[in-house]
C-alpha cells in the first residue's frame, strides 16, 4: 500500500509524529509550510493562529511536490489551534481534491484534545475511508518516548 504523511508544525511536535509515522509505515513524507512563517512566541502565537482560525485564512504555500492522489493510505497531522486543525490545511484542501483514500488523522495539541479537528477535517474532505485517529500532548516538551511508543501501537493496531 503507498502511503504519504502530510502534516504542518509549527514547533517540531507534529513533526516529530509525523516523521516516526513515515518511518514506521515506509511512507513519502510532505511537510506543508507557509511561505510566511507564523510568530512562535507565547502570546504572538496564540494570537496569530487564534486570528488565522477564527478568519478561516488560507495562507499562501510553499511548492508542493507531491501528489496525495497517488498514495492509497495518507496519515494526516497538525498542531491544534483553537480546537481544530491549523489554517495551512485550508489551503491544501481548497487546492487539492483527495477522495477514496484511507486516511488516519493525528494531531498534536497543549491538553484540549482533538475531537473538533476529527470532526472538521472530515468533514472537508468527505469522500474518504477514515480508518484511524489518534492526538499527543506535547510529545516533544512532556511525553517524548511514551508518545513515540503510542505512536507505534498505534501503527499496528491499524494494520491488523
Amino acid at each position: 500500500m503507498k502511503t504519504l504523511v502530510i502534516y504542518y508544525s509549527l514547533e517540531g511536535n507534529t513533526k516529530l509524529i509525523a516523521e516516526t509515522i513515515a518511518k514506521e509505515t515506509n511512507a513519502d513524507i510532505l511537510e506543508l509550510k507557509t511561505k510566511k512563517e507564523y510568530p512562535t512566541g507565547r502570546f504572538k502565537k496564540y494570537l496569530w493562529g487564534g486570528k488565522s482560525v477564527l478568519l478561516n485564512q488560507k495562507p499562501d504555500l510553499l511548492e508542493i511536490d507531491l501528489d496525495p492522489n497517488e498514495y492509497d493510505r495518507i496519515f494526516i497531522g497538525t498542531p491544534i489551534w483553537v480546537g481544530t486543525y491549523a489554517p495551512p490545511f485550508n489551503t491544501f484542501i481548497e487546492n487539492c481534491n483527495i477522495e477514496n483514500k484511507k486516511i488516519c488523522l493525528f494531531a498534536c495539541h497543549g491538553g484540549g484534545g482533538a475531537k473538533k479537528f476529527y470532526t472538521n477535517f472530515k468533514n472537508k474532505l468527505p469522500n474518504n475511508e477514515y480508518i484511524g485517529e489518534i492526538d499527543f500532548l506535547e510529545p516533544v516538551k512532556k511525553n517524548t518516548e511514551e508518545s513515540l511508543i503510542q505512536v507505534r501501537v498505534w501503527i499496528n493496531n491499524l494494520k491488523s
